[in-house]
């Protein structure tokens, strides 16, 4: 079979296995039975690729080893991870995905005719660079779930490739697979790195093609608790501490200017997602995003700052508050030893013909959080675009193309090393 079937093939098999994760603030990990069902089916293919040291986890992280191929007296091959994500988004669409592969030829396409669902080019341009190609997108029910099993397809397709081919050289290879990215990057923060012992990683878990991540941002979270005093309504006065107005009175304190939906690029922001009350208390939930650094830090100050001129304007209230880091920004674990990883990236992009789009990212991926480990992780293009929506869609050449980068870094790594 022609390694574009195959890869065809396997992501179609593992679209087709529903495992959405739900938010659950890491109570629970896996935060939904399925993805238990996605690791299996994959552990099961590992076995069968003969591939050493398979593990999952009580935390449904599963992790195996391909041993180094190299000649003998060869010199040191860096051990090279390789990381994707279970879990699909939950958007309140469908679990079940019911993929279709079909020729774009221009236009719209009718994702369902019973239920009228199309995608309109008028209001999706990204399609236009695809007439011709072959696509692979939903019903119009559900995401189609590129994010994360085009790259789940492009890890197992290379080492399918590499294992029945002994001419094919290369170093150690890791593979870990995770649960819960898209609810808090869970997964990847309750894995074993014993398990994971490479000098570099990298995540597939982007967008378009040439699509580059290696800059993310820095990313917490902040709870402020505010107990007030609850009084009857026919004797407040000078009694009652409405917690509810003293919450709105704090978020007040942050500057409007800064928030998602006024910042782009690398500019951060302090974001309140709810505030939750009752008569006598009030909580409200901050995230804070920054890809610098010090204003990530200066950001986290700034809440504390905030904490203490809540409890000067009423002194009657008592506030606390929690701050915790989510994840890092993989910039900051480059160094010159490391670089390399980076460095290939771009190489086998020349090599392959694919023109570099290299984007800060808003966001975070498992490798934001595994370069925090010490292991610099960057990212690359799976191929999809519209992810967490029903018009995501995957151009096939793409996927291939995806295929042929994780295949050229691999061959990369051994190639620098002679």
């Amino acid at each position: 079979m022609k390694i574009e079937e195959t890869l065809i093939e396997r992501f179609l098999r593992y679209v087709r296995v529903p495992s959405e994760s739900k938010a659950n603030g890491g109570k629970v990990v896996p935060s939904t039975e399925e993805q238990w069902d996605m690791a299996r089916l994959l552990q099961k293919e590992l076995l069968e690729l003969g591939l050493n040291d398979i593990s999952l986890s009580d935390k449904c992280v599963l992790t195996a080893h391909l041993p180094a191929n190299l000649p003998p007296d060869a010199p040191h091959v860096p051990a090279i991870g390789f990381c994707a994500h279970l879990d699909t988004v939950d958007v309140s669409l469908s679990p079940v995905v019911k993929p279709q592969r079909i020729r774009y030829e221009g236009g719209d396409i009718v994702l369902n005719a019973e239920q009228n669902i199309v995608m309109r080019s008028a209001e999706h341009p990204e399609l236009a660079p695809y007439v011709g190609q072959e696509l692979i997108v939903t019903d119009g029910t559900s995401v189609l779930g590129a994010d994360n099993k085009a790259a789940i397809a492009n890890i197992m397709t290379a080492l399918d490739t590499l294992v029945g081919d002994p001419a094919l050289r290369h170093g150690d290879l890791y593979i870990a697979f995770v649960p819960d990215e898209e609810c808090g990057l869970w997964g990847s923060k309750n894995m074993d790195f014993t398990k994971f012992p490479v000098d570099y990683a990298y995540t597939i878990d982007c967008c378009a093609l040439g699509e580059v991540v290696y800059e993310t941002f820095n990313a917490g979270s902040a709870t402020v608790t505010i107990q007030g005093v609850s009084a009857h309504p026919m004797n407040a006065k000078g009694v009652l501490v409405n917690p509810t107005l003293l919450a709105v009175d704090f978020v007040n304190l942050f500057d409007r200017r800064e928030t998602p939906e006024c910042t782009e690029g690398t500019e951060g922001y302090i974001w309140c997602q709810s505030i939750r009350s009752n008569p006598t208390t009030a909580t409200v939930d901050l995230n804070i995003r920054d890809h610098d650094k010090a204003r990530y830090e200066e950001r986290k100050r700034l809440i504390a700052a905030n904490v203490e001129k809540l409890r000067a304007l009423e002194p009657r209230c008592r506030v606390t508050y929690t701050i915790e880091d989510t994840y890092g920004n993989i910039a900051d674990a480059v160094t010159d030893e490391n670089r390399q990883a980076i460095d290939n990236i771009y190489e086998a992009m020349r090599r392959l013909g694919i023109e570099p789009n290299t984007i800060a990212m808003r966001g975070g991926t498992d490798g934001s959080f595994i370069s925090t480990k010490g292991i610099l992780t960057p990212n690359y293009f799976t191929g999809g675009l519209n992810f967490h929506s029903n018009c995501e869609f995957l151009p096939i050449p793409s996927l291939r193309k995806s295929y042929e980068l994780t295949m050229a870094l691999i061959a990369l790594a051994y190639e620098k090393a002679q």
